[in-house]
């Protein structure tokens, strides 16, 4: 290359990385900047802390525009303080310990606290069969030890695979019993949310967790999956939400703020928020609240601020 040539090219590429730092600077002074106005509202006098569910950004995952690892980054430019995980956007990642030190570096570096996995896919803890829900329960333990490793307090698990509702409660209890033993070692909790099926029956709820002893097991209440049964794309029998939350939030570990649409005063249009965490509060619940935003009508970042703001407004109010 000749040196004309050459300095042309080395002026054009320092041209690109002096804008490249521009860029940077102005999006980190923009998080900074929403960080500091949501600090503006004084999280600190509300009864519970943020964190930021990672279904909230399910679209931008499974799209590829965003990857798993700049989740906790995400957080904390909404001003969250806890990020939930989802264990399908790094499901063959369980037991990839240079990829969890990843995970966990990044969520340091943000000053994001690792709350929780959220657990799908490792089959029906309340299934009748025997050896399927024993499979089932030990499909989890790699996911007590990545929440361990990460961090985190609890997982969530799904209590499926029920046909017979008497049947699903003593397997339901069982395979509970038996994987809470073996996340007590870990200082794990086992959660169960409201996701579908009998698990969405409050009182069905009641039955299984009026019967198990471990105290590193409980709920996480959902305000909005109380959908019994589904047929078609729509909800075939549901169970009543408030009712629903008052059974579950005695046992609750951890509370899901689940959003659909806003009216134009901030108000979820299908849940009473204030109605919700008044029960909350009543329960003396104190640990976080996780936005999962899972609407349509607008983006997911929108979706998640409006989700945020809707929780610090009742907060204070009940605060």
């Amino acid at each position: 290359m000749k040196r004309r040539d050459f300095i042309i090219k080395t002026s054009q590429t320092s041209l690109a990385l002096s804008a490249l730092g521009v860029y940077a600077c102005k999006n980190s002074k923009k998080t900074d900047q929403m960080m500091q106005d949501v600090k503006g509202d004084d999280l600190n006098s509300l009864f519970f802390k943020i964190s930021l569910a990672q279904w909230s950004l399910h679209r931008a995952l499974r799209s590829g525009e965003m990857d798993n690892l700049d989740f906790a980054a995400k957080s904390r430019g909404f001003g969250c303080e806890g990020v939930e995980y989802v264990s399908g956007f790094f499901k063959d990642k369980a037991k990839d310990m240079a990829y969890l030190k990843e995970m966990k570096s990044r969520a340091n570096a943000e000053g994001q606290q690792n709350v929780l996995i959220m657990i799908d896919g490792e089959g029906g803890l309340a299934n009748a069969d025997n050896s399927k829900r024993i499979k089932a329960v030990e499909n989890h333990y790699k996911w007590v030890e990545a929440a361990h490793f990460l961090g985190c307090h609890a997982i969530r698990v799904n209590l499926a695979g029920g046909v017979d509702k008497d049947d699903a409660v003593k397997a339901g209890v069982e395979s509970l019993t038996k994987l809470s033993d073996f996340a007590k070692g870990s200082n794990i909790n086992v959660l169960v949310e409201n996701h579908g099926g009998f698990s969405s029956d409050g009182e069905w709820m009641t039955q299984v967790f009026s019967q198990i002893k471990n105290e590193n097991c409980g709920t996480l209440p959902d305000f909005g999956n109380f959908c019994i049964k589904r047929g078609k794309g729509e909800c075939l029998e549901s169970y009543d939400k408030y009712k629903g939350m008052q059974e579950l939030l005695p046992f609750a570990k951890a509370v899901s703020a689940k959003s659909y649409d806003f009216d134009t005063n901030g108000d979820e249009t299908t849940i009473d928020y204030h109605r919700v965490m008044k029960m909350v509060k009543n329960v003396g619940y104190k640990g976080f609240v996780g936005i999962e935003f899972e609407g349509s009508k607008v983006s997911e970042d929108k979706g998640i601020e409006l989700t945020r703001d809707l929780l610090i407004k009742v907060g204070k109010q009940l605060s």
